[in-house]
């Protein structure tokens, strides 16, 4: 007994497994592995939130937020505003017109740029507001996966003890 009781405590003795920590070295431990990935995916996460957490806004935000939504539809509605102004006075349109074809051409350039920035700049915004929203609706996650666990949980009691769907499986089967 004193020979086997060596040779288990030299592969498993001293509190460790000399042959799993062998067969790690080789490949990685299952369990390990996850716990890493959970961390690694929670820091990613908080992270994530920490980078785009909405921080209260003043009054002046709010301003320069309510102003900058005016372009979009002031444009849209300038150009059905034309279109109308066209059918209802049309020598009033082409006056305009001849008026608006006099603008020299970098003119015309430099609107192109301003308005291109400014609808970059807004999608832009609009983009990491988004990205903001993600992070919020990842780090629910977890409630929600605990809520369909419970709802399915009360489900699967709920179809046991239904007398009348018992009565209608016995009938097909």
């Amino acid at each position: 007994m004193g020979m086997i009781g060596s040779i288990l405590s030299f592969v498993f003795g001293d509190g460790r497994n000399v042959l799993r920590e062998t067969a790690e070295v080789f490949r990685e431990n299952a369990e390990a592995g996850a716990e890493r990935g959970v961390h690694i995916q929670t820091a990613a996460m908080e992270s994530f939130s920490n980078e785009f957490r909405q921080t209260q806004r003043g009054r002046f935000d709010r301003v320069m937020d309510g102003i900058n939504r005016l372009p979009r539809p002031m444009m849209a509605l300038g150009c059905l505003g034309l279109f109308v102004s066209a059918m209802a006075n049309p020598v009033w349109f082409a006056e305009r017109m001849v008026g608006i074809s006099l603008v020299p051409q970098p003119l015309w350039w430099l609107l192109g740029v301003v308005v291109s920035f400014y609808f970059g700049a807004r999608h832009q915004a609009k983009g990491q507001e988004f990205h903001r929203s993600i992070a919020q609706t990842m780090q629910n996650i977890p409630v929600v996966v605990e809520n369909i666990k419970e709802i399915r949980g009360l489900e699967a009691e709920y179809q046991d003890k239904n007398a009348a769907i018992e009565d209608w499986r016995r009938k097909q089967g």
